[in-house]
């Protein structure tokens, strides 16, 4: 896999214009190569993929590019990794992968793009690379029901080396020749005259909260894709449905409840969009509960004295949550082909196209109140939580907490700098040490269970599974005590 910053340095430039002499660079020679090579980019007849800003293509004609390449959006960039399978149909790998993206349509030929490319490569003295100009004339044809053909010309600069800089007069000369930044953000968008949303007429604060629902939603949908790979990134996709599920309870008035539509003329409520986004992080729960199991136990038992490990208590309780584990996540891999998930799916994407604002006008006052109420009940939770000390109550505070901090991460961009990292940090802490509470308390349940069923078993007894036992409710008793001490 690599990363993709192809449209970095990007120009349109007319057809029929000449590219610039570059003299007075510090380039000695200009070595000259041309091919041509044809890509065919698939995507459902609705654009569902490229709405994600993920592209699938298969290229032709340039032994570099050749095959099968799917790209998606990444952290630093785009990240594309080359698949290896003929060009007779999507290969399965592909289509599996990203069923949640297209919501089960089928990928099927979006657009034909043909590139004749001239590199020009400047060298320097030494006969080393200096920068590359790559000059595209493109011409494209889109399906459909009435096919569209389009032709453009695109001029990309890039630096020889990652920590050079493109010579400022080369830009300069480019700027004087009549090109301009280009207007889309990849060739696939361009062809299909797609237009990526964009915050006209939303004030600085409205589209904060535009911004930070689509920033969890794109999370959400990455770790479909992720899952799908048989990877693990369950605590980053739970992380996203809380954040919103939370902006969707204390941000309730930012979002028009009629807004939330799904399949055809469907609507579904608020609510009923929170029950479903808990739902699915319930299913993700399971196995996220055995994964932090299995560390925290593996940690402990090996703090202890040999002598007080008495039979094979590690072995025993990783073979056991493994099981469960495994059993948890195969649900999960069910689930996510389930309709009820595909539906779920349906409806955040429409989020992700247009988030349902009840208002263009949201002010900066307006999200800062909210954050200061997310943060007046979060401080109220804690407080009768100390004055019962139930683990319930505690339990409650947390999850208060951790409202709060969202809702500082929401009021950031639109409020001053230190009050937003202050609440963020605050209520950081809280759920953190609440957070340790709760895991104590789940790990204790799981090790009374667990220690049960091994007093059973013949050379095994509970013994080890007591001492874990009381290191769990030390270990809830020291986390109550801190937040005692950070109130005090």
């Amino acid at each position: 896999m690599h990363t993709d910053s192809a449209r970095e340095n990007t120009w349109d430039l007319g057809l029929d214009v000449a590219i610039p002499r570059f003299d007075g660079s510090a380039t000695d020679t200009v070595d000259i190569r041309s091919a041509e090579f044809t890509d065919t980019y698939y995507d459902t007849a609705d654009r569902d993929l490229l709405a994600h800003g993920v592209t699938v293509v298969y290229g032709e004609g340039d032994a570099r590019t050749s095959g099968w390449r799917v790209t998606v959006p990444a952290p630093d960039g785009q990240t594309t990794e080359l698949i290896d399978a003929p060009s007779t149909a999507v290969p399965a790998e592909i289509d599996d992968r990203l069923w949640g993206l297209r919501l089960g349509n089928a990928l099927t030929v979006a657009a034909i793009v043909h590139t004749h490319r001239t590199r020009r490569r400047h060298l320097d003295a030494d006969h080393e690379l200096a920068y590359e100009v790559i000059d595209d004339s493109v011409s494209a044809t889109v399906t459909g029901p009435v096919a569209t053909a389009t032709s453009w010309r695109e001029i990309s600069v890039t630096p020889g080396t990652e920590s050079s800089t493109v010579p400022k007069n080369v830009r300069k000369r480019l700027i004087g020749a009549g090109a301009r930044p280009s207007s889309a953000s990849s060739t696939f968008e361009r062809a299909v005259g797609h237009e990526p949303a964009t915050h006209d007429g939303l004030t600085p604060a409205a589209a904060a909260v535009a911004d930070y629902v689509r920033e969890q939603l794109a999370a959400i949908f990455a770790g479909d894709v992720a899952l799908r790979r048989g990877e693990s990134p369950v605590h980053a996709v739970r992380v996203a449905i809380r954040r919103l599920r939370s902006t969707l309870r204390t941000g309730a008035h930012f979002f028009d409840p009629q807004g939330l539509r799904t399949e055809g003329s469907k609507t579904v409520g608020r609510q009923a969009l929170d029950d479903e986004l808990r739902w699915f992080a319930g299913v993700l729960g399971e196995v996220r509960d055995r994964e932090v199991l299995r560390a925290r136990f593996a940690a402990a038992i090996a703090e202890l004295p040999d002598e007080l490990v008495l039979g094979p208590v590690a072995a025993r309780i990783e073979e056991e949550l493994s099981a469960q584990q495994h059993h948890h996540r195969q649900t999960v891999v069910d689930e996510m082909t389930s309709d009820r998930y595909r539906r779920l799916l349906a409806t955040l994407a429409t989020w992700r196209v247009d988030v349902p604002l009840s208002s263009a006008r949201t002010k900066r006052a307006d999200v800062q109140r909210t954050a200061a109420r997310a943060a007046r009940k979060a401080d109220k939770r804690l407080a009768h939580a100390l004055s019962t000390g139930h683990d319930e109550d505690f339990h409650r505070a947390r999850k208060a907490a951790k409202r709060a901090r969202y809702a500082g991460e929401l009021a950031g961009p639109v409020v001053s700098k230190s009050a937003g990292r202050g609440q963020v940090k605050r209520y950081k802490k809280i759920q953190t040490v609440l957070g340790e509470h709760q895991d104590a308390a789940v790990a204790a349940a799981a090790l009374r269970e667990l220690g049960a069923s091994a007093g059973v078993r013949n050379g095994e007894n509970g013994f080890t599974y007591g001492i874990l036992y009381q290191r769990e409710l030390d270990a809830a008793a020291a986390a109550r005590s801190e937040v005692f001490a950070d109130r005090g």
